[in-house]
């Protein structure tokens, strides 16, 4: 009953070996957080997925009622031989993964499931789908182990083959022997308790590793126990590697998520995440986390300078609502603007979840004006219908992307000020260094030595720190995504 090889038994033919697929307590997920290894669990090589619960976040918006089944499983080979190794109890062990991967994902700002069901609870459940796949005709024991016949579905392919447990492993009694959860059996039992036989969606953290053997297993699996079983799309990730290779324990290479929080704002790993599509593998590298942090710097640095500039429109435009005064229109660039960015969401998105394309064109495009935008009016250069066409501006943005799961609770201000510490962090820069840097470079311009006040400032600029002037006073961001300091 557990992921692990064992011998052919003696009586199976070479047919029947190649035809059966053994069932005899089970799997693994329904819209799935599994747990199938402690080591990756918390890695972004499972979080990947969760880019995927955008999609939750998305039917949302458009007026759907979602169900979030996110499955555990909370017991397998790895599992047991961690917890012996660590010399405590395997449920205990992996139900504190469980909790950590849940502070993960609120971390990120990932929807919360509907429903979290465990392997190890589900266990009745598991047992009546094998006792109907057995009763179907489709299943049978052998020395308490129940195989599926695979030989009597035409179209399905190979062997995947489990044990009972030992003497010392965790068990669970059934009709045919004392053993616990396989791999394939999990997921249709624990499915079909939540969904039905028959649901919209499921999708997977193991990526498109798991399309063969074991979805084609969940799927004959199902067939067999319910004729109207069906799941309406099946939705892969790609892989995530690492400057070109694949995560793996082995090759240590693997990253947690709280690792690459430690190091970069949870709000950037987010978007980095979304920074390429799905389906397509993605490469954790030091330079593209760092084009995250620039991109959301850039957003969050926008939405504050508009924010700033509206702050007085609003506080007016409040007092004129509660007198019914008439309001300035909204210019036709801005309203073409907004229109604009809301269907390409909704095109991009709708498109098979095509994050990258919004990401890296229409919000660049939106955020190009609003700062253009911001320059007309520190120059005094704007129409009364500017503050309207910036209000409605970022108001379409700031709703595209709290679905996108990139606007989060804290002030835009509280948001920059944190992704400022972490790249100081990163660069092993103490912001005494840089406000000392400032207070050379207001001296050198003081005293004329331009030159010396260039060098300063291309110092920091090599190390993404751009200082601004304004007015009489200097302050420093990060360098935006292409900035160069003039």
């Amino acid at each position: 009953m557990n992921v692990k090889d064992r011998g052919v038994h003696q009586r199976n033919t070479v047919l029947e070996h190649i035809g059966r697929h053994k069932l005899d307590g089970i799997v693994y997920f329904v819209e799935d957080d599994n747990i199938y290894s402690l080591e990756l669990f918390e890695s972004l090589l499972e979080i990947r997925k969760q880019c995927l619960l955008l999609f939750c976040w998305y039917l949302i918006h458009l007026g759907y009622e979602v169900i979030y089944v996110g499955n555990m499983t909370d017991i397998d080979d790895k599992i047991i031989k961690r917890a012996n190794l660590k010399k405590e109890d395997p449920l205990l062990l992996s139900n504190e993964y469980c909790q950590k991967f849940m502070e993960d994902m609120a971390d990120l700002q990932c929807l919360p499931s509907t429903h979290e069901p465990r392997v190890s609870t589900h266990m009745d459940q598991i047992k009546q789908m094998i006792v109907t796949i057995i009763d179907n005709g489709y299943a049978y024991e052998v020395e308490g182990d129940v195989y599926f016949s695979v030989d009597k579905i035409s179209d399905y392919g190979r062997l995947s083959r489990q044990k009972v447990a030992k003497p010392s492993e965790p068990s669970w009694d059934s009709p045919w022997s004392s053993g616990r959860p396989g791999w394939h059996i999990e997921c249709s039992a624990i499915s079909a308790h939540y969904l039905t036989s028959s649901f919209d969606m499921h999708g997977d953290g193991g990526g498109t590793d798991l399309i063969f053997p074991h979805h084609e297993n969940e799927i004959a699996q199902s067939s067999v126990a319910c004729s109207k079983a069906k799941v309406s799309y099946w939705m892969h990730n790609g892989h995530m590697t690492k400057d070109g290779k694949k995560m793996s324990k082995s090759l240590g290479n693997v990253v947690l998520i709280r690792e690459a929080n430690m190091d970069y704002h949870p709000l950037v790993v987010r978007y980095f995440l979304m920074s390429a599509h799905n389906q397509s593998h993605m490469d954790y590298t030091k330079e593209q986390l760092e084009i995250a942090s620039d991109s959301v710097y850039y957003i969050y640095q926008t939405l504050h300078d508009s924010e700033k500039i509206l702050f007085p429109y609003r506080r007016e435009n409040a007092e004129e609502e509660r007198s019914n005064s008439a309001k300035a229109q909204i210019a036709s660039d801005a309203q073409n603007h907004v229109s604009k960015l809301h269907n390409d969401f909704e095109c991009k998105i709708s498109n098979d979840l095509h994050t990258p394309e919004f990401l890296k064109s229409s919000l660049q495009d939106a955020l190009r004006f609003i700062n253009n935008t911001l320059d007309m009016v520190k120059k005094k250069k704007s129409q009364p219908s500017v503050f309207q066409s910036l209000d409605a501006l970022e108001s379409e943005i700031k709703e595209l992307l709290k679905i996108l799961g990139l606007l989060w609770p804290p002030s835009y201000l509280e948001i920059l000020e944190s992704l400022k510490e972490k790249a100081l962090k990163r660069a092993n820069i103490k912001l005494d260094y840089v406000l000392q840097k400032i207070e050379e470079r207001v001296e050198a311009r003081k005293h004329r030595d331009y030159l010396k006040a260039d060098e300063i400032r291309q110092d920091l600029a090599s190390k993404s720190i751009i200082f601004m002037d304004e007015g009489e006073k200097t302050v420093w961001r990060l360098m935006r995504p292409s900035a160069t300091p003039q």
